[in-house]
């Protein structure tokens, strides 16, 4: 049933796609796509510490950021970690990191043919082949490495499409997985576009249409769904991919490893994986990017901050809707202050006011340039100048109307330019 669930949400995304719904992403807030890649940065960071220093018990982290420190648990946890700690781990992941980041800039500049990350997998597994020969006790553990079963293909499922109808259910979670796949997704590839050093757009409908069809024949042969993934971008940037292609051979490779070399890849040490996740996730997170959303001010980084601090305490997409609600209080928030500008004089004993409006007034400037006008003493010269603005809603109009009976009875001189008068409805 769940693969029906998979196959029906590809299906879902694949509509998506063909009604050009994929553009949504557009509309989130760089701040928020910065917060969201730095959550994840600090995640992936987190979650590779216990690998990198051996521990290999999978739930060190499960209490989640909130609950960690309460209730002595960061105690329990850190005994536990000491308990796990292991020597020939630890070595791996330092020998990894010091060649990740003293090698790096020349692999990038001087052997961009050769991979880095493949120079660490192998002197991973060459280590861990190497130090049961001098100290027998420092043999790996089966949980600290990698594990691939020998017969992969003969474990495929195929979805029962004699139980599409007989559960309303399996409608309701493809709804669910395709909608969340596909928010996901659309972040993911914001995000990948702001890492891009050559700053493409990804045709994000395409996107979804290809991932669609993925979905559905993750469906048909017994796989989880598959989404787009911020670490799997950020690591082929930083290898240097530049094409579709790279992503391709990615997946080709992936295939053929899993079919033809599953004992190679059962011999590689977690601890060499974590060091270049750890690296990657620091790439995401840098302490230069914090500074920089700072002095952007307050409206773009609390977003970017509290994007971040939500993701942590819940997940993503909550995170991510979060971090928009704040960018639109601080847009609305801006929009208020700048809806007019307003100057006064004075000759002989009449005063003279002139109101400039801005180039967008809408409803949400009404009730700031309501206070203003009704606050315009009785024998002034009061100018509404209304020739910079684009667009001015109908309810500033209707409510500027309004005004103007009143300035009559308060013996007002009004003078409206380029601002439209509208007739106002007595609801009485």
């Amino acid at each position: 049933m769940f693969l029906l669930a998979v196959f029906f949400a590809g299906l879902f995304q694949l509509l998506l796609g063909i009604l050009q719904l994929g553009t949504v992403a557009l509309y989130f807030p760089s701040a928020v796509i910065k917060g969201m890649l730095a959550a994840i940065g600090i995640i992936l960071i987190s979650k590779q510490i216990p690998l990198a220093l051996g521990y290999d018990e999978p739930d060190f982290w499960t209490e989640g950021f909130v609950n960690l420190f309460s209730d002595n648990k960061f105690y329990k946890n850190a005994g536990n970690f000491y308990q796990h700690f292991s020597l020939p781990v630890v070595l791996i992941t330092i020998v990894s990191l010091s060649l990740l980041v003293l090698f790096g800039d020349f692999f990038k500049k001087k052997a961009k043919w050769l991979p880095l990350p493949l120079l660490v997998v192998l002197a991973g597994v060459g280590i861990s082949l190497l130090i049961p020969v001098i100290n027998p006790a420092w043999v790996l553990k089966a949980t600290q490495i990698v594990n691939i079963p020998d017969n992969i293909f003969g474990e495929i499922t195929t979805p029962d499409f004699s139980r599409m109808l007989s559960d309303n259910r399996i409608f309701k979670d493809a709804f669910t997985i395709g909608m969340l796949a596909s928010l996901e997704t659309l972040l993911c590839a914001e995000a990948i576009d702001k890492l891009d050093p050559l700053k493409r757009k990804t045709p994000v409908n395409r996107e979804l249409i290809a991932q669609g069809v993925g979905n559905m024949a993750c469906g048909m042969v017994g796989a989880i769904p598959m989404t787009a993934v911020i670490v799997r971008g950020a690591a082929n940037v930083d290898a240097g991919g530049r094409t579709r292609l790279s992503s391709f051979t990615h997946g080709v490779f992936l295939l053929v490893a899993v079919a033809a070399i599953p004992f190679a890849l059962s011999k590689i040490p977690f601890a060499s994986l974590a060091a270049i996740l750890l690296i990657t996730g620091y790439n995401l997170t840098k302490p230069g990017l914090y500074r920089a959303m700072f002095r952007l001010g307050w409206n773009q980084f609390l977003p970017f901050i509290i994007t971040i601090v939500v993701i942590l305490a819940t997940d993503l997409l909550i995170g991510v809707a979060i971090g928009l609600l704040i960018s639109i209080y601080f847009l609305v928030r801006n929009n208020f202050k700048v809806e007019y500008n307003i100057e006064q004089h004075r000759e002989s004993e009449t005063q003279f006011f002139y109101i400039k409006l801005n180039s967008m007034v809408t409803f949400l400037n009404k009730v700031n340039l309501q206070k203003a006008l009704y606050k315009i003493p009785k024998y002034s010269v009061l100018t509404i100048d209304g020739s910079d603005s684009r667009f001015i809603d109908y309810d500033v109009l209707e409510m500027i109307s309004e005004f103007e009976k009143q300035a009559h009875e308060k013996h007002i001189q009004l003078i409206l330019k380029h601002v439209e008068r509208v007739s106002v409805t007595n609801l009485h």
